[in-house]
Parts: structure tokens; C-alpha cells; sequence
């Protein structure tokens, strides 16, 4: 529910609440009439200002649910901060210009979803250190891939 609703409600249910305030203490009123036994002329009966406090304590806090039902409807609500995230769209790849092994290595990254530690791909490729350095330059420089550093180990990304 939106705070202006909410406001509402409590404003509604505060007018509700000073209706059955008043009403319990005209009831009280006639009770302690009927019964009370201190009736004479100058004395007023000492249950009366018990029922005057009740019903001040009574409307005192049905007047603070008034206040804050009054300051949730006049209140502005914070505004939502909407970020949209451009999605780019992917280039297909020119694989013409590549020799076998580099087709090979586009495609271990594709199905590995554009990612691969450098060390598995040799695993794949059954290369040595040395030979797939030089293959994933060549890869970096027609700008295939970008290979990043992650502690002791590059992961190769697809760009």
C-alpha cells in the first residue's frame, strides 16, 4: 500500500475510534450516575474525573493516530531510481581470417560461454605453454579475445 493510503486508513479508523471514545463515556456517565453514592447538592461524584482522564488519555492517543495518518497522506512518497542496463549485442565473429588451431580455440570458448582458464585450454588444445602463448596472441591481436590476469593464472574472455 502507498503511504497516502495508509494515511487515509488511519485517519478513518482515528474518527471511528473518537465515535466510540464518546460513546463508552456517556455510558460511564449514566452508570456512575445511577450508582454513585456521593449525590448531594455541592459534591460531585469522585468516579466522574476517573472518566474525564480516560477519555482525555483516550483522545490523546487517538489524536497522535490523527497526526500520523495526517503526515503519511502529506508525506511524498521517495522516488524509484530506474536504471536500465543496455544489453550489447554481440558481433558475429569473422573466423575466416584464422587458421585451424585459432577456429578451434573460438570455439572451446563459445561452448565454455566466452570464458576458460588459459591452463585448461591448453589442456584442451594438448598444447604446451609456450605454443598457446603465441596462439592467444595472435588471437589478441586481431582482437578475438583479451586474455586477464587472475592471481597466478589468465582467464581468456571472448570479446
Amino acid at each position: 500500500m502507498e503511504n497516502k493510503h495508509v494515511g487515509l486508513l488511519l485517519i478513518g479508523v482515528s474518527i471511528l475510534l473518537i465515535g466510540i471514545v464518546f460513546l463508552f463515556q456517556n455510558a460511564l456517565e449514566e452508570i456512575v450516575a445511577s450508582t454513585c453514592t456521593a449525590v448531594e447538592h455541592s459534591v460531585s461524584c469522585p468516579m466522574n474525573e476517573g472518566i474525564n482522564q480516560q477519555t482525555y488519555l483516550s483522545l490523546g492517543i487517538v489524536g497522535l493516530l490523527m497526526i500520523i495518518g495526517l503526515v503519511l497522506v502529506f508525506s511524498k512518497p521517495k522516488e524509484r531510481i530506474v536504471i536500465k542496463t543496455v544489453k550489447e549485442k554481440k558481433k558475429k565473429l569473422d573466423l575466416s581470417e584464422l587458421d585451424a588451431k585459432e577456429k578451434e580455440v573460438v570455439g572451446i570458448l563459445e561452448k565454455e560461454n566466452g570464458t576458460i582458464f588459459q591452463a585448461t585450454l591448453m589442456e584442451k588444445l594438448g598444447i604446451g605453454k609456450v605454443g598457446i602463448t603465441r596462439l592467444l596472441d595472435k588471437l589478441e591481436a586481431k582482437q578475438i579475445i583479451e586474455r586477464k590476469r587472475r592471481g597466478m593464472n589468465n582467464v581468456v574472455v571472448l570479446r
